[in-house]
């Protein structure tokens, strides 16, 4: 058996030797392909990776949304160590616990309206089942449809998946009933939906902020949304797993519109602080208490039957949402986004064969990459496996080579979304500072300056001396 200690000993071939024998082979292929995976990470703090062979890289992945707070920020890892130091109890099913108690306060605090009532799971996938059983159960089971947009992404159980717009995947798994689609932003798409389903819709699922396409929804999309379910007893679910603490300039995106409150709003990814893994629905007072609110149905819903939300990951998700309330990080996406927005328009203008798009919001930005010669189209058509089916390979290719130049010559790690066009993400922590910013945007700059065609050429060269 080997101890945790071991695990400080482990180069990176045997660490690598272990996947392929117990974890997933093919990972190890894939990551391995584009560039990453080659080096073992010694520690993280802040908005840096410190790697074994005393490398600093500027991690500009913000995690893929939890780490709003950076690696290993110093109040988050000061409350877990004393909760381990006093010994505090995790779990019991039949001990009430403090944590749970007081995380649902401030949820409640901090929501608008009467968004009071919190269930917390552990992954932001079972958040969206949670809150979609939810709104089942409010009807009694008479109603059988659920509405979710075309271009989304809620996970990926099978619940999840189902309402999962556009690159679910090749393979087909089995979904829940009732599963139908609407355009993302037209509010007549939903409108007739809904009417084709009339008196059969129990919930509306929305990314009002879809953070793996970088598009949102308008303000006029969700209010009209709101009275459309409320006028048709709906229940309306926003899905704030990405966006939720300040990653688009408000705390949550929805709450930049006064007075727009949805039924059920769903959060995960930075609500642990990068730390705990945990998530939360939390539902309007009235929702929740016609659907659980009695002896009969209080202990109906569980990510299991024996536990749910661990002390230690409730008191670090306290601490999170504490910091940023205290430290404002909605007003630090804004900074960012003061730097992003014009800095990342600049590039695009001087690249225009390279850049066909940039949006995005507070410290969420995407960068769709186009541009390369045109064997690419005929490289789509002959690539090995499913790439050959995969309309987007052209796009993914020629993305993932400026992230690979990124990542090689600048020391920055960045990453680009699997759905919509995808879009490079740029997403850095919300502790990032000025200078790093404008580093991220200077070695962006310099990378596409060097044209899609050598960085391709490049990388293809990487790749294959990869499989020797």
């Amino acid at each position: 058996m080997l101890s945790v200690e071991d695990c400080d000993d482990l180069t990176v071939g045997q660490v690598h030797d272990l996947y392929r024998r117990f974890v997933n082979r093919s990972q190890v292929n894939l990551m391995t392909s584009f560039g990453f995976g080659r080096e073992l990470v010694e520690r993280a703090e802040g908005a840096y990776l410190h790697l074994r062979d005393g490398r600093r890289i500027l991690d500009f992945t913000g995690g893929v949304g939890v780490l709003n707070h950076g690696h290993n920020h110093p109040r988050i890892l000061d409350v877990r160590q004393r909760f381990a130091e006093r010994r505090r109890m995790e779990v019991h099913k039949t001990y009430f616990s403090p944590y749970v108690a007081a995380l649902g306060h401030n949820l409640a605090e901090l929501l608008p309206g009467d968004l009071n009532m919190s269930f917390l799971p552990n992954s932001g996938a079972e958040a969206v089942e949670g809150a979609v059983k939810l709104a089942y159960k409010y009807h009694g089971g008479r109603r059988h449809t659920v509405l979710h947009a075309d271009i989304s992404f809620h996970g990926k159980l099978l619940g999840s998946g189902t309402l999962t717009g556009a690159s679910r995947g090749h393979f087909a798994f089995p979904g829940i009933s009732g599963a139908v689609p609407f355009t993302y932003g037209d509010l007549d798409s939903v409108r007739a939906a809904v009417a084709a389903h009339k008196g059969d819709v129990y919930a509306i699922l929305i990314e009002p902020f879809s953070a793996s396409t970088v598009n949102w929804c308008s303000e006029e999309f969700l209010r009209g949304l709101r009275e459309l379910c409320t006028a048709e007893d709906i229940v309306l679910i926003f899905d704030e797993i990405y966006t939720g603490w300040g990653k688009t300039g408000s705390l949550f995106y929805f709450m930049r519109y006064p007075g727009l409150v949805p039924d059920v709003v769903t959060t995960s990814k930075s609500f642990g602080g990068g730390k705990s893994s945990i998530s939360a629905y939390v539902a309007r007072q009235p929702v929740f208490r016609k659907a659980y609110d009695n002896a009969t149905d209080a202990l109906l819903h569980s990510t299991s039957t024996t536990y749910y939300g661990f002390g230690e990951e409730c008191a670090t998700a306290i601490e999170a949402v504490n910091i940023a309330v205290e430290d404002d990080y909605p007003g630090r996406a804004r900074r960012i986004e003061e730097q992003l927005a014009p800095g990342l328009k600049r590039i695009a203008k001087e690249h225009p064969d390279e850049v066909a798009r940039v949006a995005g919001a507070g410290a969420l930005w995407g960068v769709s990459i186009g541009g390369g010669p045109r064997v690419l189209d005929l490289a789509a058509k002959i690539a090995p496996g499913g790439l050959a089916r995969d309309p987007r390979f052209r796009a993914k290719l020629v993305t993932a080579a400026v992230v690979n130049a990124l990542y090689q010559d600048h020391d920055i790690y960045s990453y680009y979304a699997l759905n919509g066009d995808n879009p490079l993400i740029v997403g850095p922590p919300l502790i990032v500072e000025p200078d790093e910013v404008d580093r991220f945007l200077d070695a962006l700059d310099a990378v596409l300056g060097q044209g899609i065609t050598k960085l391709l050429t490049r990388f293809a060269a990487q790749k294959l001396s990869s499989l020797w």
